[in-house]
């Protein structure tokens, strides 16, 4: 019998990853404080959301999320918030139009600030200092005081997170996000990159569709799918007394959604099946993800399939594959059996990142391009030896030119990341890296779709599409 859920049905459940408060009566007060906050986004966003990730379980559409590792209050800004909306439109432009399918935009954005970590201290010149657990919890900067997690920060980032939803917003409806506009961004990377020849013919495919749809009087102008874009954010449920605050009932469905975020996922390190943060994301209707790396065996993962989706609904669950480009084969196709064999339906999202994570010659910990590359290329060539749907990524990356991953076009050396190294936790992709990758994905996309027999059927969803 399915026990009785209510957003805070997990506070009676262990629970890892949450910090530890000195002061629970304040934190008590910042969570009610809280839970009288407007939404940050609404059930109906996150119907929509589901119903197109729904689309690409079935094998329709193609899920891009990225965004930032971990969000900081030092670097948030408006230029910020543009660069990464700008390279990640471009990004989904490649996909779309490389691998033939409509793409689901989801940033790791306004929400992504708690980090899960393996120590809960670390040794900085002899003294011994609580871990940096994202902005939201405590400070960067290695001091006792700083380091102490602090229940008003929840409040800063919830703040944070309203402004970014608010610019991300305009980006999307009010012209930013215009096809002419993205494609011209992109023959702007081309022109100064080494492998313009490469994906030259992208490009032009690209521009003679653009060019076509304009000689038949479709523009921005006359066609607002043209000049906007359905935009969503993600980040992991790890703080469960913030996103308990923000849990709300559906005023049209009477269910429970987390307003935090459209879509929020659950981390490696917090998956166990009686444990507090499976609870949480359980009895709550938005999208979940659920990350899947080497430890989890094939029926553990049917098992927490069963209590996150009960009733197989497509579009619900999406399974984010990190086992690292040397894990993946050995790993990935029990699971993907297992899901198959069992009749569940779910998204399959290749996170190349975590698995892939070195430290380098020079100190750094950084994340080679290849590696990242060669796990999305396994990925996918799993999924087509099973005849299952490699249905999208997850990658940390930003829009700026940092130096934090080696290898890409511009083959970053160990030398080089000290050059403009600025993550506060993770190495991400920078913004030539993404893009390059980008392409690069839209070619084996193109490998699974011509794997597949064409139907009449897949004529017709095009066409309504």
């Amino acid at each position: 019998m399915k026990k009785q859920w209510s957003p805070e049905t997990w506070r009676s459940l262990p629970v890892q990853q949450m910090p530890a408060y000195k002061d629970a009566d304040f934190l008590a007060h910042t969570e009610k404080r809280l839970a009288g906050f407007p939404p940050l986004v609404f059930a109906g966003e996150a119907r929509k959301l589901r119903k197109k990730l729904g689309r690409v379980a079935e094998g329709r559409g193609f899920l891009l999320q990225g965004g930032d590792c971990a969000e900081s209050f030092a670097e948030h800004s408006a230029d910020n918030i543009r660069d990464f909306f700008r390279v990640f439109l471009q990004m989904a432009v490649v996909l779309t139009f490389g691998g033939g399918q409509p793409v689901v935009k989801i940033g790791r954005i306004a929400g992504q600030f708690a980090k899960p970590r393996s120590s809960p201290t670390e040794v900085i010149d002899g003294v011994e200092y609580p871990i940096y657990r994202g902005d939201i919890v405590n400070d960067s900067v290695a001091t006792l005081a700083g380091r102490e997690p602090d229940p008003e920060r929840q409040i800063m980032a919830y703040r944070q997170s309203a402004a970014t939803m608010n610019l991300l917003r305009a980006f999307a409806q009010g012209g930013y996000a215009n096809l002419e506009n993205v494609h011209k961004w992109t023959l702007g990377f081309l022109k100064d990159s080494p492998a313009f020849e490469q994906y030259q013919d992208l490009a032009d495919r690209i521009t003679e569709t653009l060019g076509f749809m304009k000689a038949c009087g479709i523009t921005a102008e006359t066609a607002p799918q043209l000049r906007q874009t359905d935009f969503f954010t993600s980040h992991e449920a790890l703080l469960l007394g913030y996103e308990q605050a923000l849990t709300r009932v559906d005023s049209t469905s009477g269910d429970w959604y987390a307003t935090s975020g459209h879509m929020l996922w659950i981390g490696d390190r917090t998956r166990q099946p009686d444990h507090a943060h499976v609870e949480f994301c359980r009895g709550i209707k938005n999208p979940i993800g659920l990350k899947c790396g080497p430890s989890l065996k094939p029926d553990e993962l049917i098992k927490l399939i069963d209590i996150l989706n009960p009733d197989n609904d497509p579009g619900r669950l999406t399974l984010i594959a990190r086992f690292g480009a040397d894990k993946v084969e050995k790993h990935l196709p029990d699971l993907v059996r297992a899901v198959k064999r069992e009749g569940r339906v779910v998204v399959w999202s290749s996170d190349p990142m975590h698995g892939n994570t070195i430290k380098s010659t020079s100190g750094y910990k950084t994340r080679p391009f290849d590696a990242i590359l060669a796990e999305v290329r396994r990925f996918m060539a799993i999924h087509r030896a099973e005849g299952t749907h490699a249905g999208g990524i997850h990658v940390e990356m930003t829009g700026k030119d940092v130096t934090e991953c080696t290898g890409g076009l511009r083959a970053l050396r160990d030398e080089d990341l000290n050059d403009r190294y600025h993550t506060f936790c993770d190495p991400r992709l920078n913004a030539t890296q993404a893009l390059e990758l980008a392409f690069l994905v839209a070619e084996e996309i193109k490998k699974e779709m011509a794997s597949r027999p064409r139907t009449d059927d897949d004529d017709m969803v095009e066409a309504a599409e």
